[in-house]
């Protein structure tokens, strides 16, 4: 990425801070990353070296998440919120493979984030990319890209994958989302992943969850492991979904998986929850 590095200043972009995005996709192999990104990665590596498999496991679920809302729900459009830099297996992809004509808007305020996702979506008058910030949800829902390819009368697949957790206790994320959803129709479901501190039930992981959460802390802004309650504290008013709030892994995995149980497996929590 070279070349894109020595342009990110004219797009506002500064290459001397990590980005969430940018380290994530390294994580999954993606070349879409800065130097300072490759950095930060290296020394979560040090902490967690299953990282990368975490970053498979999340998007590995996002896609199971989205084809069972297509096939089993009837979810006919997607809102995608810090839906990050485009890899394989995007979210329109998914849904559109399963249903033809699935609408979806990702929502993300990195700019490299925005530009490769608009040339992705430059052919594609169902899915689009918009600048917003989920601490404004209104922004989001009312934004008019938002309105004009989705229905908010009918039900939304909402999509919180690893984005929560970047949210400070202060920053009140739990009044975020239930600001979401309660815009949101009967029938629209929530799709959260967040990062997890499993405390007690697992010492040792939460040690590293803790560590972890000091290196994110000190390098990329603020970002929170949690336990288990609060987590579930996102479904309030939703009706969670079988098998409920768990390793990411073990929601409807494949017939036949069997996941590594390596150092992130309890520190990554998923689950989906349908709004009655």
């Amino acid at each position: 990425m070279a070349d894109d590095e020595q342009d990110a200043p004219a797009l506002g972009v500064d290459t001397t801070k990590p980005s969430v995005a940018r380290v994530y996709d390294y994580m999954l192999g993606g070349k879409d990353n800065f130097e300072i990104d490759r950095e930060v990665a290296q020394m979560a590596l040090r902490i967690a070296p299953d990282a990368p498999q975490a970053a498979r496991s999340n998007r590995d679920f996002l896609a199971r998440v989205v084809r069972d809302l297509v096939v089993e729900a009837g979810i006919r459009q997607f809102l995608d919120i810090g839906s990050g830099l485009p890899t394989q297996g995007n979210v329109h992809e998914i849904a559109q493979a399963a249903a033809p004509g699935c609408r979806v808007v990702y929502v993300d305020h990195d700019p490299i984030v925005l530009v490769h996702g608009r040339a992705l979506l430059a052919v594609d008058d169902s899915t689009t990319v918009i600048e917003a910030d989920i601490r404004r949800p209104d922004d989001v829902l009312d934004h008019p890209e938002t309105r004009q390819l989705l229905d908010l009368d009918e039900p939304v697949g909402l999509l919180l994958f690893g984005i929560l957790h970047h949210l400070s206790d202060e920053e009140d994320p739990a009044g975020i989302a239930a600001r979401l959803v309660g815009r949101l129709a009967p029938g629209s479901h929530v799709a959260v992943s967040h990062f997890h501190n499993p405390m007690e039930e697992h010492p040792e992981v939460s040690r590293q969850a803790f560590e972890a959460e000091r290196l994110f802390n000190d390098t990329m802004g603020t970002g929170r492991w949690r336990t288990r309650e609060e987590i579930l504290g996102f479904f309030d008013g939703l009706e969670l979904l079988e098998p409920g709030l768990v390793p990411l892994a073990e929601w409807r995995p494949e017939p036949g998986y069997r996941p590594a149980l390596g150092i992130t497996y309890h520190t990554f929590l998923g689950g989906v929850g349908r709004k009655p």
